[in-house]
């Protein structure tokens, strides 16, 4: 776990080399991290563990320097970037869906609206925690982390320096806000 840190202090120092040792380094965990967002198809059933991680490490990789603490911070940013790799997927998904760029003739209305729940879900849910986000920050890193990253709340508890009992309050707080607002 410390070579870890080793490691993200020195990608952080700009070695690009450490950053694919990183890589290596993480990757079995990135992978439990991803199966646990994709677990049982449940909010995503088009995107594989291997190809989300992948694809997390290459955004990782064409953002720039890496401004990492230690091993917690890297997972709660590798947590928000695979969210950001599953909202876009869904979006592209979506617009391909409907055609893309192609003119659209809808033969019935109703049929053009209908959406897989999973896909309209985790968009919904996305622009609800977007919401939240700019309310309660705290509550909205909680969400991310357990609903986008798959985190147990002691893991949560653990990357950012809160007891497990604050997060789940945190987490029944916010559940409540997001419920409220996905209702609208």
């Amino acid at each position: 776990m410390s070579n870890l840190t080793q490691l993200i202090q020195q990608v952080g120092s700009g070695d690009a080399s450490a950053r694919d040792a990183l890589f290596s380094a993480a990757y079995d965990e990135l992978r439990k991290l991803a199966r646990s967002r994709l677990r049982d198809g449940g909010r995503n059933t088009f995107l594989e563990t291997t190809a989300l991680v992948h694809e997390s490490y290459l955004r990782f990789v064409n953002s720039g320097q890496l401004r990492l603490e230690d091993r917690r911070a890297f997972f709660a940013y590798a947590s928000k970037v695979m969210r950001s790799v599953v909202i876009d997927s869904v979006r592209e998904r979506q617009a391909l869906r409907r055609g893309g760029d192609l003119a659209r003739v809808t033969l019935d209305t109703q049929v053009g609206d209908s959406l897989p729940s999973g896909e309209a879900e985790i968009l919904h849910v996305h622009e609800a925690l977007l919401a939240l986000e700019a309310a309660e920050p705290r509550l909205a890193k909680v969400v991310e982390m357990r609903y986008f990253g798959g985190y147990s709340e002691i893991e949560i508890a653990e990357a950012l320096g809160l007891t497990e009992r604050t997060v789940r309050r945190d987490w029944d707080k916010a559940r409540l806000l997001l419920m409220s607002s996905l209702k609208d």
